[in-house]
């Protein structure tokens, strides 16, 4: 990967975590965001989807745990989600950037081809050694290639014909990566942007903050862009789904 409080139903919670070191140990710190679907709501919404299986659920309770920005992973609504397009799309490559432990990865790959292939590009090393520890535990190890380093210089490396693209990375890059993949894939193929509401920021005027500019940015830039069909949906922190045309 939220809504809401009183009248105008804005509620506020606890999302964001982040390490603080002190001597040997360290610490949660709480930021505050925006939640911008009702609580109640998600729990319902979570309620009456199937649920996550036992691996996945590890990787959760894993991230939730020890990871310092555990707000970055999918979830399960959002996981199954995943699962489920990749499902219909039924594609035989599939390209990932930002793997973090691995979760969304494992989702995604639920609906592989039995001969297909997802490559998932991480840049933090210490992540993507955590991720491949879980992927070792899935019937999908043979079918996931883990790189680890800067996607932007990774990706013009594959040469694939991708199916369905999967984008979870540093916000400030959406537009270039956009840009990138769309002059490199086919007609038909599927991109699937995540975070774009980032934590209801896009919904505050004026916009503050450098990923949150930068997410209107590239929301107003796919907005304007003519060769996809696009459709913004409210799932989590909201996806942007596209498809190139022409």
């Amino acid at each position: 990967m939220l809504d809401s409080g009183s009248t105008q139903r804005k509620h506020h919670r606890i999302r964001f975590l982040t390490k603080a070191s002190t001597s040997k140990a360290s610490k949660l710190v709480h930021l505050p965001r925006m939640e911008i679907i009702n609580p109640a709501a998600e729990k319902y919404v979570q309620l009456h989807s199937s649920a996550t299986n036992v691996l996945l659920q590890e990787i959760h309770d894993y991230t939730h745990q020890h990871h310092p920005e555990p707000h970055m992973l999918s979830g399960p609504v959002q996981g199954k989600f995943l699962s489920m397009v990749s499902r219909m799309i039924k594609p035989k490559r599939i390209l990932e950037i930002g793997t973090l432990t691995g979760y969304s990865s494992l989702c995604l790959a639920e609906g592989l081809d039995p001969m297909g292939v997802l490559h998932t590009i991480e840049l933090r090393s210490e992540d993507a050694s955590i991720a491949q520890q879980f992927f070792d535990k899935s019937p999908f190890k043979q079918q996931i290639h883990l790189h680890v380093g800067n996607a932007h210089e990774i990706i013009p490396q594959l040469k694939e014909k991708w199916d369905l693209i999967f984008v979870d990375a540093e916000k400030t890059g959406y537009i270039n990566y956009y840009d990138t993949l769309i002059n490199m894939i086919q007609p038909g193929t599927f991109l699937l942007f995540d975070n774009v509401l980032f934590h209801g920021e896009v919904l505050q005027a004026p916009i503050k903050g450098k990923s949150a500019m930068a997410i209107q940015r590239f929301n107003e830039h796919i907005q304007k862009e003519e060769r996809v069909d696009k459709v913004m949906l409210s799932v989590r922190d909201g996806i942007m789904i596209i498809q190139k045309l022409f």
